[in-house]
């Protein structure tokens, strides 16, 4: 394969405290890195963007586990590609990979550092990169959702959400879903088989709960926080389960009230209230991938995503605002080659 002298690489120029813009990044070019004894090179063919990446370019990231991004180094965490050039036995010329890799053209290192893919296990690389191990960690490890359970998920567009949403349906929940906008809603409904969902912006949230959920919900998949959170407890079954995955309500707008908890309901409710995080270990990727691949074969599954594919590596900034603005649905990756 042709390999370039040169190659692009996106860096964070600044950390973030407030808003987050294209200057919080430097997209500057350097060498395609050579490779030692037992090491290979990456082609990266899909990196991945994702809401939680915004926190890692906060000097203080809340993450717990997770170090924050460094000024003056390679941002991002994660993409797929194929190997081009191997010093190691473990991996050949050809060969399709995944790794937590930074917004590069090229990867270079130890052939451990790389997990061997099957291209034909899913339709497309991009499958790899789906935000499946925290959905799926979320709410059937952590929530325990299944037959008879009513799940409310929140943020339930985003990578994350429209996953979990389709998991508890597929371990045979009823699931509403809320979303930001009428499109999306009719997107969870209709392509995704969310028994319901609503516009979170249209009312208050806790009416929609009761309507939609007349005798309460028992799983709760939150990746928003804030008033969600508040109706979720007010609209809770006795001994409901809350995943607590996420806080975009505080994440995309530093001055939003965190939510209040009405101790006295959470109390006389015994809600049981589960946050958690999500490493992707290699249990936790192969978990999901498992049961992925299985309900992709069987029909129950949709993989909802969204593949920016102009402009290479160098708008993966542009696509981490414009995930952040709610103008994707699924899964977001940028295609690098």
């Amino acid at each position: 394969m042709s390999i370039p002298e040169k190659q692009w690489e996106v860096r964070l120029a600044k950390h973030v405290e407030d808003d987050l813009t294209l200057e919080h990044f430097d997209v500057v070019e350097v060498a395609v890195p050579e490779t030692g004894d037992g090491e290979v090179l990456v082609r990266v063919d899909y990196v991945s963007v994702a809401a939680a990446f915004k926190e890692f370019m906060r000097s203080d990231c809340q993450i717990p586990g997770v170090p924050p991004w460094k000024v003056g180094e390679p941002a991002g965490a994660g993409g797929v590609g194929t190997v081009v050039r191997s010093n190691s036995p473990d991996l050949e010329v050809g060969d399709l990979v995944q790794s937590f890799g930074p917004w590069q053209e090229y990867w270079s290192g130890p052939a451990q550092q790389f997990i061997k893919q099957n291209p034909h296990y899913v339709p497309s690389p991009v499958y790899f990169l789906s935000q499946g191990p925290t959905a799926y960690y979320g709410m059937a490890t952590i929530a325990q959702a299944g037959e008879g359970d009513v799940v409310f998920v929140t943020g339930a567009a985003g990578g994350v959400g429209s996953l979990a949403g389709q998991i508890a349906k597929a371990r045979g929940a009823k699931v509403i879903g809320s979303a930001g906008s009428q499109e999306k809603v009719d997107w969870l409904v209709n392509e995704l088989g969310f028994d319901a969902a609503f516009n979170y912006k249209d009312g208050p949230v806790a009416d929609r709960l009761r309507e939609l959920a007349p005798d309460g919900i028992s799983v709760f998949f939150d990746n928003v926080g804030g008033e969600q959170f508040e109706a979720a407890i007010q609209a809770a079954r006795p001994h409901a389960r809350f995943a607590l995955c996420g806080a975009l309500a505080n994440q995309n707008d530093g001055t939003a009230e965190h939510p209040r908890i009405d101790l006295m309901t959470a109390i006389t409710k015994h809600l049981e209230i589960r946050p958690f995080a999500c490493y992707h270990l290699p249990e936790q990727i192969q978990d999901w991938v498992v049961h992925f691949g299985q309900w992709l074969q069987e029909g129950k599954f949709v993989f909802p995503h969204t593949i920016v594919d102009e402009g290479g590596v160098r708008t993966a900034p542009q696509a981490l605002l414009s995930l952040l603005a709610g103008k994707y649905t699924g899964n977001v990756t940028v295609k690098c080659s």
